[in-house]
This record gives structure tokens, sequence and C-alpha cells, in this order.
């Protein structure tokens, strides 16, 4: 990230960062808004603030013209092992194996539409009016529980919605041998993880 953003100053070029929810306090994530609290929970989350710390810094001081988008966890075409949707859904299903989800079927979760994303990112980009501001990418006012979106895709799929839940202990064992399963189990404290 220095590297770019010795870059764009170099060549006075714009930024458009494309950013993730990973820096917010995992007590604050029900409504999040762009004033959410940083307040990172994890690792990335750490690497993130980082990141948001070093361009705001730049445009505050008036060396940067940047923004940041930041997206709910997403989904899509040509998504592929960067999505908790296509490790844990998706692709089971595609093996024939049950999807797997997080501590609890009937938690609410939000997803962005990767195209939905981008879309919005490029509207952003080529909006002067966008710049030397966070700004979160659509996605639905009304998320869906776990199970709903195991439905929902099995029957596009036109599979069985066969499932299995992870608990915290199996999930900190996952977590050892694939990264994607890191989670703090204060963001699954029976709250409604929306992302406005």
């Amino acid at each position: 990230m220095h590297n770019v953003i010795d870059a764009c100053k170099t060549h006075k070029a714009k930024l458009v960062f494309f950013d993730n929810i990973y820096m917010y306090d995992s007590n604050s994530l029900s409504g999040m808004t762009e004033e959410t609290p940083v307040n990172p929970p994890s690792k990335k989350g750490k690497v993130r603030a980082e990141i948001l710390k070093m361009i705001m810094d730049e445009i505050q001081s008036g060396n940067l013209t940047a923004l940041i988008a930041r997206s709910a966890d997403f989904y899509g075409p040509n998504i592929k092992n960067t999505s908790m949707l296509t490790e844990t859904v998706f692709n089971n299903f595609s093996k024939g194996k049950k999807a797997n989800w997080m501590i609890s079927l009937d938690y609410k979760h939000s997803f962005t539409y990767a195209p939905d994303a981008g879309k919005a990112t490029a509207i952003l980009g080529n909006s002067d009016e966008a710049f030397n501001q966070v700004w979160h990418l659509p996605t639905s006012q009304s998320p869906m529980t776990g199970k709903e979106w195991i439905n929902a895709i099995a029957n596009e799929m036109g599979v069985e919605p066969k499932s299995q839940v992870l608990s915290m202990l199996l999930l900190k064992i996952r977590s050892l041998f694939v990264p994607i399963f890191f989670f703090r189990k204060s963001r699954f404290n029976n709250i409604q993880l929306v992302f406005c």
C-alpha cells in the first residue's frame, strides 16, 4: 500500500480502494455504517485498520485524493476461494457434500453480490464528490439467515439443502489449516449481521 499510495501521489492519480469490514468493532456489527467504530478483532482487521489510517492520513494532509469502498462478504460469478459462500456452500454442494455454516443457521448474514459491488465501486470512482470518504457498497436491507442462504443455493443448484453447523471449537481447530474459518466469538452473539 505504501507503493500504491506513493505511485498515486507521484502521478497525481486518484485512488479507489476496495475494502472489507474486518476492521470494525465486533460489538458494533448490527446496523453498521461508515461511522462504525474501528477496533479490529483479528490480525486481518489490524492490517485493514492500518491501511485505512495510511490512506486517510494522506487525504487529510492533502497529498492524496482517494475513496474507500467497503463490501460485506461477497459472492457471485467467477468468485473462487475468497468467498465464504463459495468455500462453505457452493463448493461443498458441487462435490455432493453438506454445506458448512458457522455457529448457527439462525443468524442473519449479509452478503454483497460481486457484480453489484463492482458497479457501485465504478460509479463512486467516476464521481468527483465521492472522493475523500469511506462508502459502504450495496447489500440487502433484509439479510437472510444461514438456513435461508443454504436453502436458496441448494434450490438453484438442484441439490438437497443438507448442512452441518461448525461449532466455535471446530472453527478454531479448522482455522489452523484454513484461514478463512477464523472468526472471533463476539461476532456471533445472536445479532443480526447487517451491512448497510
